[in-house]
C-alpha cells in the first residue's frame, strides 16, 4: 500500500487566541487536503512572536511531508510570518517582482502603497502560490506553504495548489448510529480496534429527540477492512439489544 503523506497546519495570529476571530481554515485544509490524499496529522494555533514561528516551523517540517500556515502575511507591522519563515530557512527575506507588479496594478498614495508592498516580501528561493482573487500571492520553499488568513483567500490559494502536491491512500469515514450510551459499547469497540488496527476506530455521544446515543466512526484507506469493522460493530450493537443505524460513508 502506498505510504501515507502527512501534513501540519499552523494558524498563525493573536486575533484567533484572543477568541476575537474564529479559525474556519482548518476545516477546509483538512477536507480538500484529505480528499487529495494529503493527511492533517497534526495542528497548532500559535501567536504573532517571531521565536514561536521560527522554533515550531523548524520542529514541524521536520516531521510532517508538509506544513501549511495562515495568517500573518498582510500589510501590517503584525504581520510577521514571511520574516519568520525566512529566518527559519536562514535566508533573506527578499521584495518578489512578480508580486509588487500586481499590487502596483493599483494606484495609491505612496504611504499607502510601501504599506501593500509590505505582502511582496518572501524568502529568497521561495515560489508563489498563486491568488485566484487577484491579490498579493502566497508562497512556499522546501516543504512549507505560506497562505492568506482570510478563508476566502486561502481557499483560492489551495485550489491553486490541486495536483501540485504528493498524495497518498485516501481515509475513508463510515459511520454507524446507535441509540446507547458509550460505556454500553465501550468493551466491544476495544475488541473490534485491536481485531482492525489499521482503522481508527471512534465513538462520539450526542443528545437528539430525548434521547442519548452514539456515533460510531470508522476512518481508513481499505475498503474492506473498512467494511469488515462496520459489520463487526453492527453485530456488535445488535448483541447489546439496539437496532444499528448505518449511516454509510460520509
Amino acid at each position: 500500500m502506498p505510504q501515507a503523506v502527512t501534513a501540519c497546519v499552523l494558524i498563525i495570529g493573536n486575533e484567533i487566541l484572543s477568541g476575537r476571530t474564529q479559525d474556519v481554515n482548518l476545516n477546509h485544509l483538512a477536507t480538500t487536503l484529505g480528499e487529495w490524499g494529503v493527511q492533517v496529522k497534526h495542528a497548532r494555533v500559535i501567536p504573532d512572536d517571531v521565536d514561536t514561528i521560527v522554533d515550531t516551523v523548524n520542529e514541524t517540517r521536520a516531521q510532517f511531508d508538509y506544513v501549511f500556515t495562515t495568517g500573518g502575511i498582510g500589510p501590517t507591522h503584525d504581520d510577521i510570518t514571511a520574516q519568520c519563515i525566512a529566518k527559519a530557512f536562514d535566508v533573506p527575506l527578499i521584495q518578489h517582482p512578480d508580486i509588487e507588479a500586481r499590487i502596483r496594478q493599483r494606484p495609491a498614495p505612496d504611504d499607502i502603497m510601501a504599506s501593500r508592498l509590505l505582502m511582496a516580501r518572501v524568502p529568497t528561493g521561495a515560489s508563489l502560490i498563486d491568488n485566484p482573487t487577484g491579490g498579493p500571492q502566497g508562497f512556499y520553499i522546501g516543504n512549507v506553504y505560506v497562505m492568506a488568513g482570510i478563508p476566502m483567500i486561502m481557499q483560492g490559494m489551495l485550489s491553486s495548489l490541486k495536483g501540485a502536491l504528493r498524495s497518498g491512500p485516501v481515509v475513508r469515514s463510515r459511520s454507524i448510529r446507535a441509540y446507547m450510551g458509550e460505556s454500553q459499547i465501550a468493551q466491544a469497540l476495544g475488541e473490534i480496534q485491536d481485531k482492525f488496527p489499521e482503522v481508527d476506530v471512534g465513538s462520539y455521544p450526542f443528545f437528539r429527540e430525548s434521547r442519548y446515543g452514539t456515533n460510531l466512526v470508522i476512518r481508513g484507506t481499505d475498503p474492506a477492512t473498512i467494511e469488515a469493522t462496520a459489520q463487526a460493530i453492527m453485530a456488535a450493537v445488535t448483541a447489546a439489544g439496539e437496532t444499528p443505524e448505518d449511516l454509510g460513508e460520509e
